[in-house]
């Protein structure tokens, strides 16, 4: 996608979640999960790259002491739909007996967030918790439950605040969503 289709994808969407919107639900969660695992200490792992934005803004609101590392899997690369899931940078810090919280930028199907899960308890994780800053609402059931949710959206092609559309408008500060998709 070159520059001006970006552009006219972008003119052309429907933003569901203003920028003041995705603060508020950013400062609400980080209320949350203070009072949820404050206290434990936690190893943060953000998934990326679609983590990126929403981790920046969550980060500087938790007022305890963290640890903080990343980890990439994918199922979509540029693609719009999940393929088969790939580790492309594995939880590089012990994990084993501690707080993991994983954050990521959407929850859609959950296969994603499930395998993490799989993968971090098995390295010995004590407790593992997951922060989705958007939930798409899907007629089917997910294989995982977000233990912490920014917003939630409609079955639709979303992008902005960390999510991308062929790999771009991730840096957008609202969601949106493609028309007709």
């Amino acid at each position: 996608m070159d520059n001006a289709e970006a552009a006219s994808l972008l003119a052309d969407s429907d933003i569901l979640v203003s920028a003041a919107a995705c603060t508020a639900a950013t400062t609400r969660m980080a209320g949350e999960i203070t009072a949820a695992i404050g206290n434990s200490g936690p190893l943060v792992l953000a998934v990326m790259g679609g983590a990126t934005v929403f981790a920046g803004h969550l980060l500087t609101q938790l007022g305890f002491p963290l640890e903080f590392d990343y980890i990439h899997v994918s199922r979509y690369g540029d693609k719009t739909h999940g393929g088969e899931l790939r580790w492309k940078v594995e939880p590089s810090r012990q994990v084993e007996g501690r707080t993991v919280l994983v954050l990521d930028d959407i929850l859609d199907e959950g296969e994603t967030m499930a395998e993490v899960r799989r993968r971090v308890l098995a390295m010995g994780a004590a407790r593992f918790y997951c922060a989705v800053f958007c939930e798409k609402r899907i007629a089917k059931a997910k294989p995982i439950a977000a233990d912490f949710v920014g917003i939630s959206v409609p079955d639709r092609y979303v992008f902005g605040y960390g999510m991308d559309v062929s790999g771009l408008w991730r840096n957008l500060p609202a969601v949106h969503a493609v028309k007709g998709m």
